[in-house]
């Protein structure tokens, strides 16, 4: 007997787009599976409401609010004083939770929805919002929460190994109140999930002594196989190499910055021919800069980034520090465009190192790795070969967020700890 569809809350502090792509296509295979997605949302300028309108095609409804700058700043400065952290109160706007209680009022037909499900230790505030709603006003429904990534993870490397002075500093600044709020919020929600199993066990380790182990699935992200594919009609060009991603985010910035610094420089010495591409929307200057060297092109915003995966010898992702499962790690493969990544980044991923993926430890690793794929053409079409095979096995939209529907239906209301 198949089950009715669910009435979803979607509640995400920024607009799910393209670039935001976990929440995007979550709530674009959730429509398409036939259950009703009422997303809600804030956006802070004019380029991200553009996002909210563009959503509306993929879900029942979309509700988007302004957040200004000023609001979020606002925010931070008074939790400065408090234990909390200020990733957890940036997003919090007083329009939008007041908005969520007019949304979740009963009715004479009872409630408008079936599951809350909330995004982000930035959006966490709004699901404990909605407890203390539900607990006052009734009826309760199950919340759950996408934690995405364990944050406090991601703070602690990014503290020891970001590029970023000010990305080191507010790490440095929010990991002792993030790992405590983290902690305390696993055991909050009806049901939590994350991305990898490496992230599940980060959150699990920040658990108070006295807390139950709480309700935690992994919910990998995943890869829009039709739209990342292989193109049999477009040639790869020779020697050259590709990085993609947001290139504002510290991660991205420091490991952009390790590629032109340290392993570009030891493939030059062999084949000073190699290009490579460093592409991703709003690049700062030191990046930027690193288009006056020959071989490097700095791209910033593309309007598609496929035909950058599709023409490239190969992905080159070395991470220096990250958490969860990388898109553009990905997206590459869809492509079959062979990957080149460091252990930490294939370690999120039920890849096999050496077939599905190509991985390096240090600066010489890499040069050496890569140096030997550009030689080889048959290396080149058989580790993007089976890059495409791993992502169509393991990373379908469609399959993961079908499970993501049964987790919905097995969410119920959680008992005080």
């Amino acid at each position: 007997m198949n089950e009715p569809p669910l009435r979803i809350l979607f509640i995400v502090p920024y607009p799910p787009s393209l670039i935001r792509v976990r929440a995007y296509n979550l709530i674009r295979q959730l429509t398409g599976l036939g259950h009703e997605v009422t997303v809600v949302t804030l956006y802070s300028d004019t380029a991200e409401k553009s996002d909210v309108d563009h959503l509306a095609a993929y879900c029942h409804r979309i509700i988007g609010l302004p957040l200004p700058k000023w609001r979020s700043l606002w925010n931070c400065l008074k939790a400065l004083p408090t234990k909390k952290p200020l990733q957890a109160v940036y997003c919090w706007q007083p329009a939008l939770a007041r908005r969520l209680a007019e949304l979740v009022r009963p009715t004479g037909k009872g409630t408008a929805f079936d599951v809350v499900h909330v995004e982000h230790l930035r959006g966490a505030e709004y699901g404990l919002f909605l407890k203390t709603h539900f607990q006052a006003n009734g009826p309760t429904l199950p919340i759950v929460w996408d934690s995405v990534d364990c944050i406090s993870y991601l703070f602690r490397q990014t503290a020891a190994a970001s590029n970023s002075r000010f990305g080191s500093l507010a790490a440095r600044l929010d990991l002792a109140r993030t790992e405590r709020h983290e902690g305390w919020l696993a055991n909050r929600f009806d049901h939590v999930l994350i991305t990898s199993a490496i992230d599940k066990q980060a959150l699990l380790d920040l658990l108070p002594s006295q807390e139950c182990r709480p309700s935690i699935s992994i919910i990998p992200n995943g890869v829009d196989l039709d739209y990342f594919c292989p193109e049999t009609d477009i040639n790869r060009e020779p020697d050259t190499l590709v990085l993609s991603g947001k290139m504002s985010y510290h991660a991205n910035v420091t490991m952009a910055l390790y590629l032109a610094r340290e392993i570009m420089p030891r493939i030059w010495t062999q084949r000073p021919d190699v290009k490579l591409n460093i592409v991703g929307k709003s690049p700062p200057k030191e990046i930027t800069a690193l288009a006056q060297q020959p071989g490097m092109v700095v791209t910033g915003m593309v309007p598609d980034i496929r035909p950058y995966l599709r023409r490239a010898t190969a992905a080159v992702v070395p991470l220096v520090y990250g958490a969860g499962v990388q898109f553009k790690v990905l997206e590459a493969m869809a492509c079959a465009t062979p990957v080149v990544t460091t252990p930490q980044a294939a370690a999120p991923l039920a890849a096999v190192p050496g077939r599905d993926v190509l991985t390096a430890e240090d600066a010489d690793d890499f040069a050496g790795i890569i140096l030997k794929l550009l030689s080889d053409q048959e290396m080149q079409r058989r580790v993007g070969a089976y890059g495409r095979a791993y992502v169509e096995t393991h990373h379908n939209w469609t399959t993961i967020t079908t499970r993501l529907a049964e987790i919905y239906r097995e969410a119920g209301p959680k008992l005080p700890v």
